[in-house]
């Protein structure tokens, strides 16, 4: 059934035309006023049916609604569909949902269905029921729906597109990443502890209830006195750990590469501006917030001019945020990624002196950690003080220009940062395990050694 083949009349329809003209041929050869009749007859009935499926044609009202509401890529949503309207004109209805056209063959039925449904408006009608499994992330407009209607007689058919569509929200899935150590005073587990030393007065001292295990050199003998139970003394509390995400989402750093799979825009879904290697990075960026904020990190998300980094996304559902905790602000890193795309800022500076101001608001807090695009060696100069005062600055340069971005790693190296290199087809868990590998010690304690060093090859993915 294709309902884009919707025609006028039907071959029912047609065939009464045909009838009409040849009795009205037939009424002038022979001279019969009956046969005039007759074919004035059927030639005015698909006519007259064709003009009142069209004036009198039913309002439907279309609810639709995803589960979850916004999806991981690879993932199943459901789509409830629920579809109101007169049912006193008879018989079917054929329906059909408008699909984008990445999301394969769009789903067909008839109305009134076997499943009845009532909306909140009180209108009755009926429910279907059918899944989405997207591919890529990125927003995607679902419906409308199309109803071809007909008159009782089956002589004329309308193609009617009923009122309503939903956006469907794709994130980028997250990779499983392995466990790394980040470098300086934190844990492998994300946190750190802050000491309250010296000898503190029995005013200042924190202290809690006495619990197993607990060694009795901390037992607090005059608050114990004064709660009647055993106390020890609190010298530890442990901080939320900070990391900072910067994200490079320059059209220049990403598009120069013949493999870029640019996408066009049209009126039927405006694809995302992006690359090859501009998408490995957006998963990257997922895969590392997640990996992040699991571990109970507050995560401030930049971009390369110090701006909010999510905010030229138009699925972020907060775009002037730039920090994100617990699993609210993973959701919503999730949902903005969803939709980022490569930009052009003619006229602005990359790595300036506003990215370093808001850089140094977080040193001695947590690791920074850098997905960058093609970077030239100034550029790299100019963000490489930021490693200063971390306790690890992290880089991930994706590019194919391996000589150029050799010269750039080296840069940052000497500056404080580990550098791994990577393309599109690298394995995104491989390039986060590469951060502890010998090698990238060795290169960042000493740069100079790197110079007569080939670059590291990752490994591939499928």
């Amino acid at each position: 059934m294709d309902l884009g083949r919707a025609r006028f009349f039907t071959a029912r329809g047609w065939g009464l035309i045909g009838t009409g003209l040849f009795c009205i041929l037939l009424a002038q050869i022979m001279g019969r006023k009956d046969l005039l009749t007759l074919g004035l007859f059927l030639l005015l009935l698909p006519l007259l049916a064709a003009i009142t499926v069209r004036i009198i044609a039913p309002r439907f009202t279309v609810h639709r609604e995803f589960s979850p509401v916004v999806v991981e890529a690879d993932s199943t949503s459901t789509v409830e569909l629920t579809v109101a309207g007169p049912t006193r004109f008879g018989g079917k209805v054929r329906m059909q949902e408008k699909l984008p056209g990445r999301f394969g063959r769009s789903p067909e039925f008839s109305y009134p269905g076997r499943v009845r449904a009532t909306l909140d408006v009180g209108l009755h009608g009926s429910r279907y029921q059918y899944h989405l499994r997207p591919a890529s992330r990125g927003q995607f407009s679902i419906g409308p729906v199309s109803a071809e209607l007909g008159d009782v007689f089956g002589m004329s058919r309308h193609l009617q597109s009923l009122p309503g569509t939903d956006l469907l929200t794709v994130t980028p899935r997250a990779l499983d990443l392995p466990s790394n150590t980040l470098s300086g005073a934190r844990g492998s587990d994300g946190s750190t502890a802050t000491r309250q030393q010296a000898n503190p007065s029995d005013d200042d001292v924190m202290t809690r209830e006495y619990r197993h295990g607990d060694p009795m050199r901390r037992v607090h003998w005059p608050a114990t006195a004064r709660h009647g139970q055993l106390m020890v003394r609190q010298e530890e509390s442990v901080t939320t750990p900070e990391a900072v995400l910067l994200l490079d989402q320059r059209a220049v750093a990403f598009e120069h590469d013949s493999s870029a799979n640019h996408h066009g825009k049209d009126d039927e879904h405006p694809e995302l501006r992006s690359s090859a290697r501009f998408e490995w990075s957006v998963v990257a960026a997922m895969s590392i917030s997640a990996h992040l904020i699991e571990r109970n990190y507050d995560l401030r998300v930049l971009d390369v001019f110090g701006r909010p980094g999510l905010g030229s996304s138009r699925s972020a559902p907060e775009p002037l945020v730039e920090e994100y905790a617990g699993s609210a602000g993973l959701s919503s890193i999730a949902e903005s990624l969803a939709a980022i795309e490569l930009q052009e800022e003619p006229g602005l500076t990359a790595f300036n002196e506003r990215l370093l101001d808001r850089l140094s608001l977080n040193r001695q807090r947590g690791p920074l950690i850098a997905l960058l695009g093609d970077v030239s060696t100034d550029q790299a100069l100019a963000v490489a003080p930021a490693a200063e005062g971390t306790t690890a600055a992290w880089a991930i340069i994706c590019s194919d220009r391996a000589e150029r971005s050799e010269a750039v790693a080296t840069v940052l190296r000497e500056g404080g940062w580990r550098v791994v290199l990577a393309d599109e087809h690298s394995a995104l868990a491989a390039v986060w395990n590469a951060f502890d590998s010998r090698e990238i010690l060795d290169s960042t304690a000493d740069p100079a050694a790197q110079k007569d060093r080939q670059p590291t090859g990752l490994g591939k993915s499928g």
